[in-house]
């Protein structure tokens, strides 16, 4: 196979990676090859690598040891060494380019200049203090992906609170399931929001939420359409500064201080809180996003998210590394398939990331990006929630313009960041990552815990990394955590994807390990089936299950849900089970195809694959998803009528 794109020699002498691999050079002595080389050191001298990061982004004095012990769970990074993550942002104060780009359905874009961002973070820092927010105590936020939410997150980090989110698409019992376990002292929410070209009134579902957390949680209130919240101070009052500019002052915490807490997708009990550090989280993200996704001071960085997706902390690390972000509160098809195309050329943006779902309703669009907008500013589109199919790279790299890397990337909320992914200094092949991440010392085991080469494995990771959580919420003797990553391969993470390595050390993403599809002993992953049929103009998505049964059978069905217009015929069936046994292999395909009315997600947007397995295996339908968790709970209902 031909790379897709490879790096010329001015994106290799221009890259950061490149210049961070020179002072590794003038560190150890010993001249660095390549990017592989720098890996194999990052991961061999971990205390030196992580190191390396803090020196070269001057972060300022260590106490004492970088890392103590190796253990997973166990290791701890920088004992003694206090910091805070709003520092590094801090630095950056500049007049040349905005800190943040705001871009809403509706209304004009609007900038917000590095000095207004210190300014509302002080001032608001000064309210939540006003408030009786101190070092440890959690402010929450219920609010759309706007620049208040950064403010808000930011001010918080700043005196040592702790900060976790989630989108209004929420419903309020779906947010009291994750800031009900946190007793939060603020919260800060909106009054509405614009999605689809729709208005959405939350007043009600804030009331409810109030209701729920009790009285104790103050409430600071965006305005976004205007509408009045009784018992709530304004946004506008809380940013207020009667008293002159205030200096923004930090509260130096220990490397490990919670700094925010993502939670997990929560289909069964309780959503999973998980913890962060300051330093873990500056670190890996000073790395991934200066380091490996090449972005600095000159940047214009976009990703579509929400504060519901680790994707939104993750881009708040652009302020790291001094450039500017993009805030969009909208939907990415609205008014027209191609908008976050539209939204990148008008903001100018470098860096776009959005999903394969995205990119192939685009295909199916028909969008030619190139032809339509200006897109001669965007460098890279990173790409992740899914595998990308190989057919969608390709078409990115005609449609976008042969020139921007591809950069498909892979991680999760347990680390709020990836473990593989595109480097500014590596060829991308189509449909698969270009290489691990610095500092993530990634294999893939077979079942017996024996790394494998060329062939299916678990992803995992042999040595720690500082963004490994630090605890997970209400786990007082760690049990949770450790059961959640360690108890397959002791000592060893076990992250729950199937990968391959292949020779040239890059990686391909089969999806998830618990939804495998393990038909007569051989393990296939659902994401090979999903990149063929989802490529059929008839076919809006497909969802695979494979279901052991009582009798030692095993049924393998795949649901389609039909675009508009389509029929399912025998003929469609027939090209469906042609594409999969042509573009995959015989053995993937399905014991039965079947048209269902919709594929039930996450709040996150990943298919329901293992609680639709269970359903399949007989569950009770109550306990194999949380409705709070899912897009649309009234799916479970159907797929449970159709359960043989």
């Amino acid at each position: 196979m031909r790379p897709q794109w490879v790096p010329t020699e001015r994106d290799i002498a221009e890259a950061r990676i490149t210049d961070f691999a020179r002072s590794v050079t003038e560190r150890t002595g010993e001249p660095v090859a390549d990017y592989h080389a720098l890996w194999q050191w990052s991961v061999t001298d971990l205390a030196g690598f992580w190191r390396a990061v803090w020196d070269y982004f001057d972060l300022g004095p260590v106490a004492g040891e970088v890392l103590t012990g190796t253990d997973m769970p166990g290791a701890h990074w920088f004992p003694g060494t206090r910091l805070n993550y709003v520092d590094q942002v801090i630095r950056h104060l500049r007049t040349d380019r905005p800190a943040i780009v705001a871009v809403g359905e509706d209304g004009p874009i609007r900038e917000l200049s590095w000095a207004e961002l210190l300014h509302q973070t002080a001032a608001f820092a000064r309210t939540l203090r006003s408030l009786g927010v101190r070092p440890g105590d959690r402010v929450v936020g219920y609010l759309p992906n706007v620049p208040e939410a950064v403010v808000a997150f930011l001010a918080s980090a700043s005196i040592g609170a702790v900060w976790s989110a989630c989108g209004q698409d929420y419903s309020p019992k779906a947010a009291l399931d994750r800031f009900g376990q946190l007793a939060p002292t603020v919260l800060v929410t909106a009054d509405g929001y614009r999605f689809g070209g729709k208005t959405y009134d939350k007043r009600a579902d804030i009331e409810q939420l109030r209701a729920g957390l009790g009285s104790s949680a103050a409430t600071v209130v965006v305005p976004r359409l205007g509408l009045e919240l009784p018992d709530t101070l304004s946004w506008t009052d809380a940013i207020a500064d009667p008293t002159g500019a205030p200096a923004l002052a930090t509260e130096a915490v220990e490397f490990d201080h919670p700094l925010w807490i993502v939670f997990s997708s929560g289909t069964t009990g309780l959503p999973k809180g998980i913890v962060h550090g300051h330093g873990g989280v500056l670190l890996e993200h000073l790395k991934t996003v200066a380091l490996q996704t090449d972005i600095g001071p000159e940047d214009t960085f976009f990703w579509y998210t929400t504060p519901s997706w680790m994707m939104w902390n993750f881009q708040i690390a652009g302020l790291l590394a001094g450039a500017t972000i993009v805030c969009y509160d909208g939907s990415p098809a609205h008014p027209s398939p191609d908008t976050l195309w539209r939204i990148g050329a008008d903001v100018g943006a470098t860096v776009l990331g959005t999903s394969p779902g995205y990119v192939l309703a685009c295909i199916k669009a028909g969008s030619v990006p190139r032809s339509d907008h200006d897109l001669s500013a965007l460098r890279t589109v990173g790409i992740t929630g899914s595998a990308l199919p190989t057919s969608s790279a390709l078409w990115l790299g005609t449609n976008i313009g042969e020139h921007v890397q591809i950069s498909a990337i892979s991680g999760g909320t347990d680390v709020v960041s990836a473990f593989v992914g595109g480097v500014r200094t590596v060829p991308v092949w189509p449909g698969e990552l270009s290489a691990p991440y610095l500092g993530v010392h990634l294999d893939a085991y077979d079942d017996g815990g024996r790394p494998v080469r060329g062939e299916v494995g678990e992803l995992v990771v042999t040595a720690p990394m500082p963004s490994m959580p630090v605890s997970f919420w209400n786990d007082d003797d760690g049990k949770r955590y450790h059961a959640a990553y360690f108890d397959m391969f002791p000592g060893t993470w076990r992250h729950g994807d199937w990968i391959t390595i292949t020779d040239r050390r890059s990686v391909v993403v089969h999806g998830r390990s618990d939804a495998t599809l393990n038909r007569h002993g051989v393990r296939m992953g659902s994401a090979d089936i999903y990149q063929c049929v989802e490529q059929l103009p008839e076919i809006t998505e497909a969802l695979v299950i494979g279901a052991e049964q009582p009798d030692g059978g095993y049924w393998m069905p795949l649901f389609v849900v039909l675009a508009p217009g389509a029929e399912f015929t025998d003929e469609l069936k027939t090209r469906i089970t042609s594409a999969i046994r042509a573009e995959v292999s015989p053995r993937h395909v399905p014991d039965e195809i079947i048209h269902a009315p919709g594929i039930p997600h996450t709040r996150t947007g990943k298919k329901l694959e293992v609680p639709i397995k269970k359903l399949f295996q007989g569950a009770d339908p109550g306990s194999v998803a949380e409705p709070t968790a899912v897009d649309d709970p009234s799916l479970l209902d159907w797929y449970r009528t159709i359960r043989p």
